[in-house]
């Protein structure tokens, strides 16, 4: 892939789009790749914060035993065979009796590689509204409360950032809606865009085996990736090109995001924003340097792009990833 090629590579990551993962240019040591299966090695969590015209969040009330007659978020797990978007329809069908659609990822969380919650903000397009004549194994029923006062007991107290993540994304969005892009993959894997700026200018480190290409790298099920979460993965590839004691390394967020979930194809790539910059930047105008031949810095020339990029550095206009 030449420049032109990366350009347009770069352009599709920042608009949301997918590319295909054909392979990647960081494995963990010692571990094989097998890919990975819902059910047997990675949970994949949808949920759902819906808010109406009166500032009303929807909930639904639990059915389970341990947390039966508590309230929370539309949210469940994945089930194999399925889309993400699909798995959210279905969840909010069963628990809350509406159809709906999503409108933008809101957040992702994760607990290592083998957990993932995948949180959107959703409206509502049809249905009705589960009541507690219909109560089943799914949920008791489901009911619209008004943001600042919401019903108690609750499941779990997480949800209160996640509404106001939704409220403040309604009030003022910080990036651009972002939807799954069905695309097959068999890992869970991230694609950098690692850079590096000064002044006005913006470096993105490219993958040099086959094509000229943003890298991609695996995340591990080893306990210390599982521990240290997704970002493992990123410093194990930066580690392998860069000297790092001297640098910053930070994880901004999500650009987007691809998963299949057909023909058992139960991976996911997370397309990530990182930044690289020196401890101690002093004189420094260039990236630090490369080693070895399968990577090198790209000096992003076109004026679209670099703009694109700064903005979406410096606004930090990204999904953001938490654990």
């Amino acid at each position: 892939m030449a420049s032109e090629g990366l350009a347009g590579a770069l352009a599709a990551v920042l608009g949301g789009q997918g590319l295909n993962v054909h392979s990647c240019d960081s494995v963990p040591a010692g571990e094989p790749r097998a890919p990975v299966r819902l059910r047997k090695n990675v949970c994949y969590v949808v949920l759902a914060v819906f808010l109406n015209e009166q500032d009303e969040v929807l909930l639904i009330q639990e059915a389970k035993k341990e947390c039966r007659g508590s309230w929370y978020l539309p949210a469940g797990r994945m089930e194999p065979g399925e889309t993400i978007v699909e798995a959210l329809q279905r969840e909010v069908k069963e628990e809350a009796g509406l159809h709906c659609e999503p409108l933008t990822l809101l957040s992702v969380e994760e607990r290592g590689p083998s957990w993932i919650r995948f949180v959107f903000l959703a409206r509502a397009t049809g249905g009705n509204l589960k009541s507690s004549k219909e109560a089943d194994a799914e949920s008791l029923q489901a009911g619209w409360y008004p943001r600042t006062s919401l019903p108690t007991p609750l499941r779990a107290q997480d949800i209160l950032h996640l509404v106001e993540l939704a409220a403040q994304y309604r009030q003022q969005a910080r990036h651009p809606l972002i939807l799954p892009q069905e695309l097959p993959c068999s890992l869970v894997c991230q694609r950098l865009v690692a850079t590096f700026t000064s002044v006005q200018t913006v470096w993105v480190l490219v993958g040099t085996v086959g094509m000229p290409h943003l890298p991609i790298t695996a995340c591990g099920f080893t306990p210390m990736e599982q521990r240290g979460g997704i970002k493992m993965a990123i410093l194990r590839l930066l580690q392998e090109c860069l000297t790092l004691h001297h640098l910053a390394v930070e994880t901004k967020g999500l650009l987007g995001l691809q998963h299949l979930g057909k023909d058992h194809a139960d991976g996911v790539c997370l397309n990530v924003l990182v930044t690289v910059a020196f401890r101690n930047p002093g004189m420094q105008s260039e990236p630090p340097k490369v080693r070895g031949e399968n990577f090198f810095w790209w000096k992003v020339m076109e004026e679209d792009l670099q703009s694109q990029l700064l903005q979406r550095l410096q606004e930090s206009s990204v999904v953001p990833v938490n654990r």
